[in-house]
Formats: structure tokens, sequence, C-alpha cells
């Protein structure tokens, strides 16, 4: 990211991003494992921002923040991702310690084919945590939803709008069964 402070200034403030008071008023669901969905965590204003500055990826799969051109804001928001603040927010609402951790950032545009069958993450990842922002979401596919087995895509308890601003983060455990329909 060391061309990023070679470009104009984002047209966004760390402040301006999240809304930390609603992630913290947000409930924590339990069923079948704790995971907290906030709608409208991005504030609108910077999710406009967001969505121009975006990286353009053409293909599907993960790319890591810097490896394709992103806007200010976009790098603004990488940031905050990383930064104390955010980290303890997230760390308190999930009641996991991260000040010991790193982030791992990976963005993508498009889902695979085969994407969407029923899973966990690797046992490397502490917490995952996604951050959408399509402006619109016209599909049956590709809303994640939390799983109560690996079995059964339609055995879950809650499902995602994968609208723009919309968070929902977890611990990763071996029973954090996760998918969407592809």
């Amino acid at each position: 990211m060391a061309q990023a402070a070679a470009r104009m200034p984002a047209d966004i403030t760390a402040d301006e991003l999240f809304d930390y008071a609603r992630l913290a008023e947000t409930p924590l669901r339990s069923d079948p494992y704790a995971h907290v969905l906030v709608a409208a965590f991005v504030k609108g204003p910077a999710q406009t921002a967001l969505i121009r500055d975006y990286p353009k990826i053409t293909g599907p799969g993960n790319v890591e923040p810097g490896d394709v051109p992103q806007g200010p804001a976009f790098d603004t928001l990488i940031a905050e991702l990383e930064s104390d603040r955010f980290r303890d927010a997230i760390g308190e609402k999930l009641g996991i310690d991260l000040s010991r951790t790193e982030p791992t950032i990976g963005l993508r545009s498009y889902a695979e084919a085969t994407d969407g069958r029923i899973h966990h993450d690797h046992r490397s990842k502490l917490i995952t945590l996604l951050l959408y922002f399509n402006e619109s979401w016209d599909s049956p596919g590709g809303k994640l939803r939390i799983c109560r087995n690996e079995h059964d895509i339609e055995d879950f308890t809650t499902e995602v709008e994968p609208l723009s601003g919309t968070l929902i983060a977890f611990h990763n455990t071996p029973t954090s069964w996760h998918g969407h329909k592809q």
C-alpha cells in the first residue's frame, strides 16, 4: 500500500466509516454459535465513497489490499480495519481477546461456481468477519447462512443479505458452519 500515500487524501475519515455504537448495541446471537450481524455498520456517506473506491477485481478469488489499485477512501477503510479501535470493538463484542492478533484481509468481487459449500474456516483464523459493498442483491444465492450443521444449507439460523454496509462476524471454531446457496 505504499502507493496509497502518494494519492489524493480520502474524502472520508476513520471517524466517518463505522457506526461503533450500532455494533455495541446489537445483541450477540448464540444460536447455533456466537455471531453478530450489523446492518448499516458502514455509515451511509462512507458507503458511497467506498463503493466508488473499491478495487476493480476482475475475477473470482481473493486478493490482498494493494494488490489491485484501490481509491483513497478504501485506503482509509483498510487502515481502520487494521486499527486497535476496530480490533478491540470486535473482540469485545465476541468476547475474545484479539490484542495480540494481526488481521488478514482478503477482498473479492466475484464468487466461483464451487463457492458456498457449508464449511468452517481454517483453524489459523480466530474470527471470520465479512463486510459487504453490494449496492443491490437480486440473486437467491450468495446470501451467507449461519448453519446448524455441516450437511444442510436449509438448516440455518441467520441469513445475511449481502448489502453495502452490512457486517457479520463470528468466532471461528470447528463447528462454526456457514455457507450459501450457489
